[in-house]
């Protein structure tokens, strides 16, 4: 049980470090739990989940990973390749002083995208923009910021609904 336990950690480790984070530094990852699911090909963190890597850091109630399916076996290869890894609840992603937070956050390798989604946040010292989504383009360095529909009263039992839209704070110096 300690040897699969210990695959699976250094399977994991692997995955992250090929998820696009320079590979000098370590991962650690905290959690109350973790589960590996073969068939899905993911492994789940669960339970106030803290992972660091240099001056990244992601805390969230659950974060799952999933790696692509290899064609090789696993006695070919070390390494597999990350496809996406998704994070619920109390979504807090932190990086020297850029702030994000959201109900959810999706990391596609491919489109070498950070989604939040869910009352998404992002503050880079004491500038803050939110909307329903926030979209980060790792490779051009970029970021959209979507609104979304908010609920604008209720009488009875309808609801008038209205797109809510970008807010933004500067502070200027």
């Amino acid at each position: 049980m300690y040897n699969i336990k210990l695959l699976i950690l250094t399977i994991l480790f692997i995955i992250l470090v090929c998820a696009g984070v320079a590979q000098t530094a370590p991962i650690y990852i905290e959690a109350d739990r973790m589960e590996s699911v073969e068939k899905s090909n993911a492994v789940l963190f669960a339970g106030d989940v803290d992972a660091k890597k240099d001056d990244l850091r992601i805390r969230s109630d659950e974060m799952t990973v999933f790696y692509a399916d290899s064609a090789q076996s696993a006695a070919e290869s070390t390494t597999q390749q990350v496809e996406k890894i998704i994070c619920v609840g109390n979504v807090e992603i932190t990086r020297e002083n850029w702030v994000g937070t959201a109900d959810k956050m999706v990391y596609l390798q491919d489109e070498q995208q950070v989604v939040l989604t869910g009352g998404a946040k992002a503050w880079q010292d004491q500038n803050m923009v939110g909307g329903e989504k926030i979209i980060y383009y790792i490779a051009e360095g970029r970021s959209e910021v979507v609104g979304g529909d908010r609920v604008q009263g209720t009488v009875g039992d309808t609801e008038e609904k209205k797109k809510s839209r970008v807010k933004m704070t500067i502070i200027q110096k």
